[in-house]
C-alpha cells in the first residue's frame, strides 16, 4: 500500500513538473508560443483578405481608404511574428499606405508651384525638398508593396525560366496585377526624390515580362499600359515589331472606359509628365473628362478608378497652378486653360409666343 501511494505521489509530481515547465517555456518564448495570438492573426489575416479587402477596394473615398492603409498595415503585419505574413492582402495595404504619402507629396509640389509662381524663393525650395522627402518615403513604401504582391503568389521576376503564377481569381489577379504597377511608380517616385529611396531599376524590365500573365481587355489596358511604359523607360526592351508606346498607351486607356476602370489613362498621364509630352497630357485629361459621362465603373473595384481620377486631377492641377497660381477650378475640369468656350447658339423664343 505505501508504494502505491509513493507511485501516486511520484507520478502527480512528474505532471506537477511537466505543467512548470511547460508554463516556463511558455514565458521564455514570449508571445510567439501564445495559441490566442496565433489564432487571433490567424483569424484577422482571412478576415482582411476574405471580406476587409473586397470592400475596401469598393470604396470611392481613396483618402479614407489609404488611411486604413496606414492603420491596419502594422496591425496586421505585427502577428506576422506569430504567424504567416499575409502577403497579398499587406501588398494591398502598403499600397494603399503609399497614397498616403503621395497625397502629401502632391501637396508640397503644390506648395512648390505657387511659391515659384509668386516668386517665393525660399518657400519653394522648401516646398521642393519636402515634396522629395515625401516620394522617397512613398518609393520605399511601393517597393514594399511590389515585393509582396510576388511573394504572394511565389512569384520570381527575376527568374530565367520564366513561368506565370497560379491566380484564383479575380482579386488575386487584380492584387498581382497592382502589384506590378506599383513596383514601376516605386522608380517614378524614387526619380522624383533624387533616387533617394534607392529603388533597384531592374523592376521594370521584369514588370514588362509578367505583365504578359494578365488578360489586357479584361483588365482595361492596365498590362499593355505597363509595357508600353516600359518601352519608353527602356527602349531596348521593346519587341522589334511591337507598336509605338503612345499608340500602345492611348489603346490601352480606351480600353480602360470600355471596361470601367481607368488606371491605363493615369498611366498615359504620368508617361506624357514624365517624358515632357505636353499635347499628350492635354488630351489624356481631357478623355478623362469626357468619359465621365459614359463610363460605367467597375463597382467591385471602383476604389482603383477613384485613385486614377485622383492622379489625372493633380496633373491638371499641376499645371493650372504652374500657369495661374491656383488649382484647376470645378467647373474647368478636363481644360488646361481659364478661357471661357464658345457659348451655344441659344433659341430665340419670340417666335415661338
Amino acid at each position: 500500500m505505501n508504494s502505491s501511494l509513493v507511485n501516486s505521489f511520484g507520478h502527480a509530481l512528474n505532471v506537477r513538473s511537466r505543467h512548470l515547465l511547460l508554463l516556463v517555456v511558455t514565458f521564455l518564448a514570449g508571445c510567439s508560443a501564445n495559441p490566442i495570438y496565433t489564432t487571433t492573426g490567424v483569424v484577422l489575416s482571412n478576415y482582411s483578405e476574405g471580406e476587409a479587402t473586397p470592400y475596401v477596394m469598393q470604396m470611392s473615398d481613396p483618402q479614407m481608404a489609404c488611411a486604413l492603409g496606414e492603420g491596419v498595415d502594422p496591425l496586421l503585419y505585427s502577428f506576422s511574428r506569430v504567424t504567416e505574413a499575409p502577403e497579398s492582402t499587406g501588398s494591398l495595404l502598403m499600397l494603399l499606405a503609399a497614397n498616403c504619402s503621395e497625397y502629401k507629396a502632391w501637396e508640397a509640389e503644390l506648395e512648390y508651384l505657387r511659391a515659384d509662381f509668386a516668386g517665393d524663393v525660399p518657400a519653394a525650395k522648401d516646398a521642393r525638398e519636402k515634396a522629395k522627402r515625401l516620394n522617397a518615403r512613398t518609393a520605399k513604401r511601393r517597393y514594399v508593396a511590389y515585393q509582396r504582391a510576388m511573394a504572394a503568389y511565389d512569384f520570381d521576376p527575376a527568374a530565367k525560366e520564366f513561368e506565370c503564377p497560379f491566380l484564383f481569381d479575380d482579386q488575386e489577379e487584380l492584387t498581382f496585377l497592382l502589384g506590378l504597377l506599383t513596383g514601376m511608380q516605386a522608380i517614378v517616385n524614387d526619380a522624383n526624390s533624387g533616387a533617394m529611396a534607392g529603388v533597384p531599376r531592374n523592376i521594370a524590365p521584369r514588370a514588362e515580362r509578367a505583365a504578359e500573365c494578365l488578360d489586357n481587355e479584361k483588365w482595361g489596358g492596365l498590362p499593355n499600359a505597363i509595357r508600353g511604359m516600359v518601352w519608353l523607360l527602356l527602349p531596348d526592351t521593346r519587341p522589334s515589331l511591337s507598336p509605338d508606346p503612345w499608340e500602345v498607351l492611348e489603346n490601352s486607356s480606351r480600353l480602360g472606359v470600355e471596361s470601367g476602370i481607368r488606371a491605363s489613362m493615369a498611366l498615359e498621364a504620368v508617361a506624357a509628365e514624365t517624358f515632357g509630352r505636353p499635347e499628350v497630357l492635354k488630351d489624356v485629361i481631357a478623355r478623362f473628362a469626357e468619359a465621365d459621362g459614359e463610363i460605367k465603373v467597375w463597382a467591385e473595384y471602383r476604389l482603383v478608378d477613384e485613385i486614377a481620377r485622383d492622379v489625372i486631377q493633380f496633373s491638371s492641377d499641376k499645371h493650372w497652378t504652374a500657369n495661374y497660381g491656383y488649382r484647376t477650378p470645378r467647373t474647368y475640369f478636363g481644360r488646361l486653360s481659364p478661357e471661357r468656350l464658345e457659348e451655344p447658339e441659344t433659341m430665340d423664343l419670340d417666335g415661338l409666343l
